[in-house]
């Protein structure tokens, strides 16, 4: 019956034939790398299983372990402190909560290696408010290891918790906190058996989503020399060519994505909780005095370390750099312009592929919880939680076949043998943004659309118009606001990729990401400021329209 109607033309062909494709190019990938994985021998997997995998691996576990209590403790911690207690510059200190978002995580460690060296400016003000005079007298820890990773990711990814479980708190009813006050129970007592089991959905969803960031991250483990099975699989990938050695690796990231996934939806498995009637929202205790001094401290400590400091390392460097040179060199110019370029092509791809899942998904109204196009719009959105790394070797021969494909038919029409049309072109590049961030584009997209009342859609087809048609002349003027906020997620976060980017790019072809990698390599510092500075840049602003929506939706 599902495929029936699925087929029939009434029911809009195009669009769904459209959405298996975008949802087979989702699973395209982890095919190929299963299939990549299978053509290693079994001197492969004894060598990774003796040498590589135990370290990566651990290593991993630990990074994400460590994290997720870091960014548990912070994003709670800071959700709570905002939504309980009011204090001096509590209403600044909500949005400004969210700014670390704007910086990548490898922008902070790049920072950071150089505020946090031993000749550096922190610990040579420490030395001398101390009275040491080498760093052979004093230093601190060496922030190249596997605790720096984990505070600097910690301190950068945090945001993800306390978004989603600051609304819980502002959500919750005071009643509920008020009758467990009332019963003898103590502020903190309320706090640990009310408030929190109740915001455990939300935490579930921020912690699974900073994890997911944490896994994909390529170039702050790299920095601070912590062998994760990121760096893993692009060091057997691009140091020893060795692509069944990196797809066997990845295969295992993949093992860990998905007990990632597993656990965050069986921690929310009977985790319901409605309200009948109209709440009262929680009113927040006034500081004063040393409580309110304390708060202000706390609140503003993750706000300083994971966006003022390096933002303010990064401006001075970049000022140091133009005092001593003038401008910018024309390769960075060049990155800029690459950078633009192809986050542009890779948000209108996105956004049109969005918008033919989430409009296919749209139209099928026969009552059943299970249509082909909705399984598809499932499958299209998980390409977010496969890692840049992962992505890049499974986009390979899909890329090398279609490219063949193009070339046959080239040649079947008379032509001259083109060679590669898609390998050495930013094609594979694009395919790996558009598959990462669909989820966003669907996502927005999918919340706009329901808005839209189905009655206006109805009345449309009922006057002849086509589904087309109905999508073009009533729905996209309305979906305006959604499009544009998702394009310009889309477009800052296809800025800011990191893992793909190093592995798709074709040669001498760089971005303000990998040539912020390569100057952070040679550790020319204020070269490289000038390209993160950029990115830091560009990602504020959807921060900041995102912290101005959000507070304005919890008042």
């Amino acid at each position: 019956m599902h495929l029936r109607r699925f087929f029939s033309c009434e029911a809009g062909l195009g669009w769904r034939v459209g959405t298996i494709l975008i949802a087979l190019c989702v699973l395209a990938p982890i095919a190929t790398l299963c299939w990549y994985a299978l053509q290693g021998t079994a001197g492969h997997w004894s060598h990774l299983l003796s040498y590589v995998l135990p370290t990566a691996f651990l290593n991993t576990v630990l990074l994400l372990v460590g994290v997720g209590v870091l960014v548990t403790s912070l994003g709670v911690g800071s959700a709570w402190l905002i939504t309980a207690f009011q204090f001096p510059s509590q209403r600044i200190l909500s949005w400004a909560l969210l700014l670390p978002l704007a910086v990548p995580t490898y922008i902070v460690a790049f920072a950071y290696l150089d505020i946090l060296h031993p000749i550096g400016p922190v610990q040579t003000l420490l030395r001398d408010a101390l009275g040491y005079d080498s760093p052979r007298q004093f230093r601190l820890p060496d922030l190249r290891s596997l605790p720096g990773a984990i505070f600097l990711l910690g301190f950068v990814l945090y945001p993800y918790v306390y978004l989603s479980t600051r609304i819980m708190f502002s959500t919750q009813a005071a009643s509920l906190l008020e009758a467990a006050r009332v019963l003898g129970e103590s502020s903190r007592s309320t706090f640990f058996r009310v408030a929190l089991p109740m915001a455990r959905p939300a935490i579930a969803v921020g912690v699974s989503l900073a994890l997911l960031e944490t896994l994909n991250d390529i170039g702050a483990s790299e920095f601070l020399g912590v062998q994760t099975l990121t760096v893993s699989v692009y060091t057997t990938w691009v140091t020893r060519s060795d692509l069944a050695g990196a797809a066997q690796i990845a295969l295992a990231m993949l093992a860990i994505v998905a007990v990632l996934i597993l656990t965050e939806r069986h921690g929310r498995r009977r985790q319901r909780y409605a309200s009948t009637q109209r709440t009262r929202a929680m009113q927040p205790r006034k500081l004063k005095g040393p409580a309110a001094a304390v708060a202000f401290m706390l609140g503003w400590i993750p706000v300083v370390i994971g966006f003022v400091a390096p933002a303010l390392y990064l401006l001075n460097e970049t000022i140091k750099h133009f005092n001593r040179v003038g401008s910018v060199s024309d390769q960075l110019l060049m990155s800029g312009y690459n950078t633009v370029k192809i986050a542009l092509i890779a948000t209108v791809a996105t956004i049109a592929c969005g918008l033919v899942v989430a409009w296919a998904a749209r139209t099928i109204r026969n009552g059943s919880t299970f249509t082909l196009p909705r399984l598809c719009a499932r499958i299209a959105t998980s390409g977010y939680a496969i890692p840049g790394t992962v992505l890049a070797i499974g986009l390979l021969s899909p890329i090398v076949f279609l490219g063949n494909l193009g070339a046959w038919l080239w040649k079947l029409l008379g032509n001259a043998d083109p060679g590669l049309l898609l390998m050495g072109t930013t094609t594979a590049l694009v395919c790996a943004y558009v598959i990462r961030f669909l989820a966003i584009s669907i996502g927005g997209i999918e919340s706009g659309l329901a808005r839209i009342p189905p009655s206006m859609e109805q009345a449309a087809r009922l006057l002849g118009e086509t589904s087309s048609g109905t999508l073009r002349r009533i729905h996209l003027p309305l979906l305006r606001p959604a499009l544009g906020a998702a394009a310009l997620l889309i477009f800052v976060d296809a800025m800011k990729e990191l893992p793909a980017t190093l592995l798709l790019r074709p040669v001498n072809f760089d971005t303000l990401a990998t040539w912020l990698y390569a100057e952070a390599a040679r550790g020319t510092y204020e070269e490289g400021s000038v390209a993160a500075l950029a990115i830091v840049l560009a990602g504020l602003l959807p921060v900041v329209l995102l912290a101005r929506t959000q507070f304005k939706s919890t008042q």
